[in-house]
């Protein structure tokens, strides 16, 4: 089994219910959702004119590889609505895989660990909170010691468990 760690978000119709749709989703089709951190809203990183985000980080069990799971999510995301029009622009759901198992993968469809997570505050927020002691396998650091070194200075407001 695989353990991968997915950061969601929402900014677009319901956010909290897209976040529940795709969570079920998770469960559904690539595995089994193990952890489920709290909400947090953020404002658009990025490009900046648009709705607020909700995010939030899951831990997924799967028996996929990363490529396989990479393709699940991205049809749970057309389901779900999303369309690809602009980069960082609005969107129902956005679903990336932030680490799986402990995998450095560079290919031009999939770089794991995320390439820019550590840059993030609405991704290390709620990564942090399911797991504050996983270490970047890249940075040897915790996602504790990430988010105490996070550049970013987007407010991160905690909204709790998701509704």
């Amino acid at each position: 089994m695989n353990i991968a760690y997915l950061s969601l978000g929402s900014n677009e119709g319901d956010r909290a219910a897209m976040l529940r749709q795709a969570i079920d989703a998770l469960n559904h089709q690539p595995g089994s959702v193990v952890a489920v951190s709290h909400v947090y809203e953020t404002a658009a990183w990025g490009v900046t004119d648009q709705p607020d985000f909700l995010n939030i980080a899951v831990a997924l069990e799967t028996s996929l590889y990363a490529p396989g799971l990479l393709q699940s999510i991205r049809a749970i995301e057309a389901g779900l609505g999303r369309q690809r029009h602009i980069r960082w622009g609005p969107r129902t759901i956005d679903i990336d895989i932030l680490f799986f198992n402990n995998d450095i993968i560079d290919t031009p469809d999939l770089q794991l660990p995320h390439p820019r997570l550590q840059e993030r505050r609405f991704v290390l927020q709620p990564l942090a909170g399911i797991a504050p002691a996983l270490v970047h396998p890249v940075f040897g650091r915790t996602m504790s010691e990430l988010l105490l070194l996070c550049p970013d200075e987007l407010e991160v407001t905690d909204w709790g468990v998701l509704p």
